[in-house]
């Protein structure tokens, strides 16, 4: 301001108009000092991360922290000289998500029983629980207490990666890509409604065929260059149950679904506050609703897993495995694997 009112006073008096010094008729700029931004972009800025796209993810993730605190928020405000870290994952992944995918795979492979000494009883049940228990006896699962006492997951085979070519939805950096190849998968095909995110190390391995700028909830069977015959998800600020009908329609007629369930994104808004799902009932609840829909698209329960890490702000999340297409022998009781997930997984 002060360089500008300098600058109108000399022309107003006309004084000084031929042999003055350069440097008194030179511009004055001012400059202003930049001292906080949005977090993606300052992520970006610092290298971070590779786009504001992929910062956003890594924060939906649960992966940023500023000055020790873990960062929900793509738009707060930070300071340029904040101390910010970023959790990508353990040793060799791209993303913490492989380490959550590694936790479900190794629990359903190992087929865990469902019930795990929960009665799956108690009034909280009364109206949730014996809807989803009706929607099962539809689905084929009167098998499922067959054996009495080992547990409705005792005879149910566990879920194997290698061989198959699998879909990823909502691959981001690749966390989950790079489990499911390491476990021996034949292809992975990861969809992104992003671009640019997939990891290098990904992006040029020949078994990995990349679908961005895609929306999981526009799939069809002609959008993908093969049905897959098992899907892993991790979508953010979207409930499983818009992207499910897409799934199904894009994939094999016998086909596993291993998703992820994040509750902030499956209870109402006002149910959520501060961004974090803190009662375990509404967790149970999200859970439900989930399986409960895909049984109403004809997709089999077979297993309910926390996850081994949490969400964003400690949000716990879980993963369900439900199957399309097979034999429906030894189906879990679905509301006590929820129930028992809810209990094992944090508090």
């Amino acid at each position: 301001m002060q360089a500008s009112t300098w600058q109108s006073s000399n022309r107003s008096t006309g004084s000084c108009t031929s042999g003055c010094p350069t440097s008194t008729l030179a511009r004055r700029t001012l400059t202003v000092q930049v001292t906080r931004r949005r977090l993606d972009a300052e992520l970006t800025r610092r290298g971070l991360a590779r786009s504001r796209e992929q910062a956003r993810e890594l924060i939906a993730s649960g992966a940023v922290q500023v000055r020790g605190v873990a960062a929900t928020k793509p738009a707060t405000q930070v300071e340029t000289s904040a101390p910010i870290t970023v959790d990508a994952g353990g040793p060799g992944y791209v993303s913490r998500g492989a380490l959550k995918l590694i936790g479900a795979l190794d629990a359903f492979g190992g087929a865990r029983p469902a019930r795990d000494g929960v009665d799956g009883g108690g009034a909280d049940h009364a109206v949730e629980g014996g809807a989803l228990d009706d929607a099962v006896d539809g689905a084929g699962a009167d098998d499922a207490g067959a054996d009495d006492e080992g547990g409705a997951a005792a005879r149910i085979a566990p879920l194997t990666v290698a061989g198959r070519r699998v879909l990823d939805a909502g691959a981001s950096t690749g966390g989950f890509t790079q489990v499911l190849l390491e476990r021996g998968a034949e292809r992975v095909l990861a969809v992104d409604v992003g671009y640019g995110q997939l990891a290098w190390v990904l992006r040029v391995d020949p078994r990995v065929d990349l679908l961005e700028r895609t929306n999981v909830r526009t799939l069809t069977a002609d959008a993908v260059p093969y049905l897959a015959s098992m899907v892993v998800a991790d979508l953010s600020f979207i409930s499983l149950r818009t992207v499910l009908p897409a799934l199904v329609a894009s994939t094999a007629s016998a086909c596993d679904y291993v998703l992820m369930v994040k509750p902030q994104f499956e209870v109402g808004r006002e149910q959520v506050g501060d961004g974090v799902v803190r009662d375990p009932g509404l967790r149970r609840l999200s859970v439900e609703n989930v399986v409960r829909f895909a049984i109403g698209l004809g997709l089999a329960p077979r297993g309910v897993e926390a996850s081994p890490l949490p969400g964003p702000s400690g949000n716990v999340e879980y993963f369900v495995w439900l199957e399309r297409g097979g034999s429906h022998a030894g189906l879990v009781d679905p509301v006590a694997s929820i129930e028992a997930a809810v209990r094992r997984g944090p508090s």
